[in-house]
């Protein structure tokens, strides 16, 4: 039997900003997902697809999303697919449009008003991607329209194994500033939801800007790092939000023939390996 596992590479908090802007003076975000797509057209073996958690731009303009497409053609020129989704910084609007009619690229109908929608993967495992936006909100939400939506995703394959990504984390972190702009609107139905829903095996999440681990009803819920800068680690109640320039990252969630859903952490940059143990 074949024991090649599945890769699935989740991206987040890619916040590219217009050419010439860094965030907070430093933080070169183009120069850091060009790293990571490098990166991830490296891991062996090849990726089934790249799923990217939210925050893609910083400012939700058509000028940033022209150049996140262009970041991005790398993965869609060498077929894989990417499943995209929406976080507090996007705006939907244009992110559809700046990847209109672009092969493999997924984000849903483009009528619907928000962007969900449901990749069969092999191995097999289901993604069902749920957009968590609340426009000119920081926190996220899920409406009564949108949890129904996501219950019939669901409910279409009830036998194959999930992963529920959206960008809002459904629980608290203890990093205080963030627990207020987490998902919100809805917490409940949500977790009522994957409760109902055995087969969802993760929910993996961004908008944390670091790797955190919790739970929503049975299922683990996973946040991952972000491509470019990460949030300073102070759990101490009302620390003030503050960057901390620490090493960029991705999860890579894979599974196969006799490995379970298990999800792992890349940083990024390029470390040595030492083979002769």
């Amino acid at each position: 039997m074949d024991a090649t596992p599945y890769l699935l590479v989740q991206l987040s908090d890619l916040h590219i900003t217009r050419p010439g802007t860094l965030i907070s003076g430093r933080v070169d975000t183009a120069a850091a997902l060009r790293h990571a797509v490098d990166r991830v057209l490296a891991i062996r073996p090849r990726p089934v697809a790249v799923l990217a958690t939210g925050d893609l731009v910083d400012a939700g303009h058509p000028a940033e999303y022209a150049r996140l497409r262009e970041l991005l053609q790398p993965l869609l020129d060498a077929g894989l697919p990417l499943a995209l989704l929406p976080g507090n910084h996007d705006e939907r609007r244009a992110l559809q449009a700046a990847f209109a009619g672009t092969a493999g690229v997924h984000l849903g109908d483009a009528d619907a008003p928000a962007i969900q929608y449901a990749l069969d993967l092999p191995g097999p495992l289901r993604l069902v991607v749920l957009d968590s936006l609340q426009t000119g909100r920081p926190e996220g939400g899920l409406d009564e329209v949108r949890l129904a939506q996501a219950d019939a995703l669901l409910s279409a394959r009830p036998d194959l194994p999930t992963l529920v990504a959206l960008h809002h984390p459904p629980h608290a972190s203890g990093l205080a500033v963030m627990d207020t702009m987490a998902l919100q609107q809805g917490l409940p139905a949500f977790e009522a939801l994957i409760a109902a829903h055995p087969q969802v095996q993760l929910v993996a999440c961004g908008h944390l800007h670091r790797m955190t681990l919790g739970r929503i009803a049975h299922a683990p819920a996973v946040t991952a790092p972000s491509t470019a800068h990460q949030l300073a680690l102070d759990l101490a109640p009302g620390a003030p939000l503050a960057l901390a320039l620490e090493p960029a990252g991705w999860l890579i969630h894979a599974w196969g023939p006799g490995l379970p859903l298990v999800t792992h952490l890349a940083l990024a940059g390029h470390p040595e390996v030492i083979t002769d143990l």
